[in-house]
């Protein structure tokens, strides 16, 4: 019998909490049962293991940032859009950066096309359409995107814009003017 009180949905936004206060390479169900002060055992009929504790979590991250991301885009295009898409991904990750990590977790290809990952893909080519490129160039961009924003949050987040001058906070301003005058300018293929 499930102990009362206790919901699939409390344990995957508990797990998420403690992802974001340990990590989430510390989300464990053991992890989770000390947390409500109950035996690991209590919990495997909501959840079926700590991967499937840890995907559960991925899906909740990834649904919450398309939730933000498709409030910040609504009614922008061009620059202002691709500034407001990619303050969500830095927001988010500075917020919840456990969250933000279980976010990136690969899942099965079932899993991740029922999941919100699919609505970040069509945001980011939504936005993409302010900056008319075509295929296979939009697809360039979208992984150039991606890569900048999530490496530029990662090197971020572990403290290597910190101890220098100009801040963090300018640099990350100049990056996107960058990355909008390149967006508008895109090479032709060699």
């Amino acid at each position: 019998m499930a102990r009362a009180g206790l919901t699939t949905d409390r344990l995957v936004r508990a797990g998420a909490e403690l992802a974001d206060e340990a990590g989430f390479d510390q989300v464990t169900v053991s992890a989770l049962a000390r947390r409500f002060d109950v035996q690991a055992a209590s919990l495997y009929s909501h959840v079926k293991s700590s991967q499937d504790l840890r995907t559960r979590i991925a899906l909740l991250a990834l649904e919450e940032m398309a939730d933000r991301a498709a409030e910040a885009l609504a009614g922008r295009s061009g620059k202002d859009a691709l500034l407001a898409f990619a303050d969500v991904y830095r927001d988010y990750a500075r917020t919840h950066p456990g969250r933000y990590a279980a976010a990136r977790l690969r899942l099965d290809p079932q899993t991740a096309a029922g999941s919100a990952g699919v609505r970040h893909a069509q945001m980011t080519r939504a936005m993409l359409r302010g900056y008319d490129l075509a295929e296979p160039d939009q697809t360039h961009a979208v992984r150039m995107l991606g890569s900048v924003f999530h490496g530029y949050v990662d090197l971020e987040l572990a403290g290597g814009f910190s101890h220098s001058a100009p801040d963090s906070q300018e640099s990350w301003a100049r990056i996107l003017d960058a990355l909008d005058a390149l967006l508008r300018d895109w090479p032709s293929p060699a």
